[in-house]
């Protein structure tokens, strides 16, 4: 009889246990036709402080410090501990609110019973700096709704809540513009749209400095890891293939395999016919090549990879059409970076390098792919460019690319970066000097840079990495995080170059997370050695550390490593590795 009865509760369990991915039944006939899952999360955040207010005195804003309470997101009938806002045709109220931290999403505002039943109209402004969201859209500043609404109007409801915005933002501004209205806010609190992903990858050393800034490099890429991989949160919030060569390496030192890696390189080649340039630019072609190279030695791919064949082999054939004598010979956006913009003979300098180093990078994929032919042409055509050495022309851009596609001496292109200290970097190409610096066995001078560079961006207030930042602009320079002040220069709104005027400027631009990847590559001393990251060599370098720790994600788990300086100097190295993954030691 039990055994009865407990077959007829498992059948009706069966039964009638509805499918946790069930999908509504009015859904059934088109449930997977057109529809797209986000990859994303929602999470609702309070503000953590009142940077400023329209008057302390109590008459125009009460109790605006109810809003830096956790909320609910629900409106309620009992009209207890609100925020109040009052304006009138002489006096606008507002109140300006940090979140904290640059995050990418928007604004969800819950209000209370007001007098009147009559829609409150309100002005909503999101900035990446005070300065940004005290400022008005105009050419003057430079404020923009390019790319991304974060200046407009909108009406409030009575006893309810909405849910408006979305744009990279740390700080907002609300004004109250309907007059002779007592607006009653419950809550304003930031919505926060991201990739729900670990962390994999870390870095921790006896630098406090250094580990922050390995840690913002990070951030800053997850945020920019939306539906695609964009440039920035605020702007453009558009895949540029070039931008997204160091945002890729930070992306295998950090979260291991994510699919916006691939499906942001598919969306940019099958929107790119060949002859066209990827955004028009030649570069960017060739960074499309490198990171396909660079991806496939970290994640392994081999069938992701094949799809590419004819695409990749057809791009190397134009490569290989457009090399005149012994020098590249490229048409379309001749570019490199925004700062080198301006110097002709750096760019055929970097653009000459970047043929030696996507080319390289095709015969080898080629090779793996089984096209001896292809390969064969590129490593010819590699043969002759080296025999054409560009003037470094005054650029550090040209100088790193020229030393780690082997034009020029690593220890020539090291004491020219070295020149006149970070002067010259850019966020970009910031990598890449790193990288020849650590070509030429310059540990320790790419580590001061890295101090010295993205640390100012954080003592300026930042909680992520900038399109540019050039180290002139630390003179009497105000953070970003407080009013602007006479005594002080506002660095958002005073600096910037090219597209990135003044406001406009991005401070949350994925291409500037460099250090991220590169301490982990040479200060940890993860050197990948065999496709999928099977052999990694272990080679650390840790100038003036002591103690260097952190974790390395792999297709089959996580490597981690600790490296200790002893008294005698020597490193000890501890390393603990998944199987199937070959440590070799140096």
């Amino acid at each position: 009889m039990i055994k009865k009865l407990l077959s007829l509760i498992v059948i009706t369990l069966v039964l009638f246990t509805p499918s946790v991915a069930q999908q509504p039944k009015i859904f059934t006939q088109n449930a997977e036709k057109g529809r797209e899952k986000d990859p994303r999360v929602r999470v609702y955040m309070p503000a953590t402080r009142i940077v400023a207010q329209s008057d302390l005195s109590g008459k125009w804003v009460q109790k605006a410090e109810e809003l830096l309470k956790e909320g609910n997101g629900q409106a309620e009938l009992i009209n207890k501990d609100l925020t109040v806002m009052k304006s009138t045709r002489e006096h606008q109220a507002f109140i300006v609110l940090d979140f904290g931290k640059e995050i990418h999403g928007g604004l969800q505002v819950v209000t209370g019973m007001m007098n009147t039943k009559d829609p409150a109209s309100v002005r909503i402004r999101l900035g990446e700096s005070v300065s940004e969201v005290m400022a008005d859209v105009d050419t003057l500043t430079g404020a923009t709704n390019d790319h991304a609404m974060r200046d407009f109007n909108v009406e409030l409801p009575w006893l309810g809540s909405i849910e408006l915005g979305n744009s990279g933002f740390r700080f907002v501004r609300i004004d109250l513009l309907t007059p002779d209205l007592e607006l009653l806010i419950k809550e304003i609190r930031a919505i926060f749209i991201y990739r729900d992903i670990p962390y994999l990858g870390s870095f921790k050393s006896n630098d406090e400095r250094l580990n922050q800034i390995w840690e913002t490099g990070a951030y800053t890429v997850h945020l920019n890891m939306q539906q695609y991989l964009w440039d920035g949160i605020k702007r453009d919030r558009l895949v540029w293939v070039g931008d997204m060569h160091p945002e890729v390496m930070t992306i295998n030192t950090v979260f291991g395999y994510n699919d916006v890696v691939p499906k942001s390189l598919d969306l940019i080649r099958n929107v790119t016919p060949i002859p066209a340039w990827m955004n028009g630019i030649s570069s960017y072609s060739m960074w499309w090549i490198i990171i396909h190279r660079d991806w496939y030695k970290y994640q392994g791919n081999l069938e992701y990879l094949k799809a590419q064949r004819s695409y990749l082999i057809a791009l190397l054939k134009h490569l290989n059409s457009k090399v005149d004598g012994n020098k590249e010979n490229l048409d379309g956006n001749r570019f490199l970076d925004w700062p080198s913009s301006e110097n002709p003979k750096a760019i055929h300098a970097g653009l000459q390098a970047m043929m030696v180093m996507s080319l390289d990078a095709g015969a080898e994929l080629c090779e793996i792919l089984g096209d001896k032919q292809t390969a064969a042409q590129c490593r010819s055509t590699v043969k002759k460019l080296k025999l054409h050495v560009p003037e470094i022309a005054e650029s550090k851009q040209a100088a790193a690319l020229m030393s780690m596609a082997g034009l020029i001496n690593e220890k020539t292109a090291d004491n020219f970066i070295a020149k006149d200290g970070v002067n010259g970097f850019s966020t970009f190409y910031g990598y890449y000097m790193l990288q020849a610096k650590a070509k030429a066995g310059n540990y320790q001078g790419a580590i001061d840079n890295i101090r010295e560079y993205w640390g100012a961006m954080l003592d300026l207030g930042a909680t992520t990495f900038w399109e540019d930042f050039n180290i002139e602009w630390l003179k009497n320079a105000g953070r970003i995080d407080e009013m602007p002040n006479e005594d002080k220069v506002d660095v958002h709104l005073c600096y910037g170059d090219y597209c990135y005027k003044k406001l406009r400027h991005s401070l949350a631009h994925g291409w500037a997370s460099g250090p991220t990847a590169w301490l982990t590559e040479h200060v940890l001393g993860v050197s990948i050695e065999a496709p999928g990251s099977r052999v990694i060599k272990i080679r650390p370098n840790l100038g003036d550390l002591t103690v260097v720790e952190g974790t390395f994600p792999t297709p089959l788990g996580l490597v981690k490593i600790k490296h200790t300086k002893l008294p005698t100097g020597k490193i000890e190295t501890i390393v603990e590795a998944p199987r199937g993954i070959k440590i070799i030691r140096e």
